[in-house]
């Protein structure tokens, strides 16, 4: 909002201020699915401290001398088999995602979007919001589980950006929702119509959570024990049996298990023709879910004697999707919006 004129002398420059924003963050993406602009996302993605908790003076000679002169090749490869025509998937998608809860929030809110990786990034987006007179941000990185690979480094990178402004906006922080009624439900509810609308009856449901090294998990970090509640839950809400694994594993180190490409390649074996997969931690389609996951994953399962399988999309933007990030968005902004 504008403060009245006549709060300031005749010759003050025009103040926006007063405002509430709401920042989505998701991981991020690279600019172009090109071995270029690959190599410089992954340059920042796999130099942070929080995501690879190698020391540098060992992990830099092999992220420089190894990883960023071979991975991006293939990695670029991956997501040309997903670019739209809007670019990302998860760029995209993340975009209609802010769109639609600032509908639904109205003119109250004003609701943008960043990347913790590439672009848009957060000190410009929260530098933005400040610019249209934001004094008060809600941060919400859009990880359902907490880790400190995800939610924690988006709230480091954040501060680093506090860190530079001279006037700085009230912050908040999305809490994880791992196990929130509103989050549970929309899944439920989403799974089920998803199954419903298959020609086939799958023996399966196959809940795949992003992997983590399994040192994170005895170092403290809750990740883990988030994607078994929100599994735990799921299944009541829903009434079906549902199996977990992890996927995207990289190194030689331990991840948590099971693994989701060896599990699809094992259930054939076992009896097990026909699966359904759905990845609850993301909150919208990527790489990992449309490449690893609903090409790869496919197969996989196929190839080792499985006849019918269907990935499940994420939330995303679907009417269900913002509906659930209206819910716990509006709870966390509860004491701003009715602030007198």
């Amino acid at each position: 909002m504008t403060r009245p004129p006549q709060s300031l002398p005749a010759d003050h420059p025009p103040v926006t201020s007063g405002a509430i924003g709401v920042l989505l963050v998701n991981l991020g993406t690279p600019d172009a699915p090109n071995a270029r602009s690959v190599r410089r996302y992954l340059a920042e993605f796999l130099s942070d401290r929080r995501v690879v908790e190698i020391p540098p003076l060992v992990w830099q000679p092999i992220l420089r001398g190894i990883i960023l002169t071979t991975r991006p090749k293939k990695s670029a490869h991956a997501y040309a088999q997903v670019w739209t025509e809007a670019g990302s998937p998860l760029a995209a998608i993340t975009a209609a995602q802010a769109g639609a809860l600032q509908e639904r929030l109205g003119e109250s809110v004003r609701v943008a979007h960043a990347m913790r990786y590439g672009k848009p990034a957060i000190g410009a987006a929260l530098a933005a919001l400040m610019d249209t007179g934001c004094e008060r941000i809600l941060l919400a990185p859009l990880y359902p589980q907490y880790s400190t690979a995800t939610t924690a480094t988006v709230v480091d990178k954040a501060a680093d950006s506090l860190r530079t402004m001279r006037w700085q906006p009230a912050l908040r922080t999305l809490p994880p929702y791992h196990d929130d009624p509103a989050y549970i439900t929309a899944l439920a509810a989403d799974i089920g119509a998803q199954l419903d609308a298959l020609d086939f009856a799958p023996e399966v449901l196959l809940l795949s959570f992003h992997g983590m090294p399994q040192r994170t998990l005895e170092l403290g970090d809750p990740y883990h024990c988030h994607c078994r509640k929100t599994a735990r839950l799921l299944a009541a809400a829903s009434g079906r049996e549902l199996e977990v694994a992890f996927q995207s594993r990289f190194g030689r180190a331990k991840w948590l298990e099971p693994a989701t490409d060896k599990m699809l390649a094992a259930l054939p074996g076992k009896g097990v023709k026909r699966v359904a997969l759905f990845a609850p931690g993301f909150s919208a389609d990527c790489l990992e879910t449309l490449e690893e996951l609903a090409i790869r994953g496919r197969d996989t399962f196929l190839e080792a004697g499985g006849t019918h399988f269907a990935y499940l999309p994420c939330l995303n933007d679907s009417p269900a999707g913002i509906e659930m990030l209206r819910s716990i968005v509006g709870r966390e902004l509860e004491g701003w919006l009715h602030a007198p």
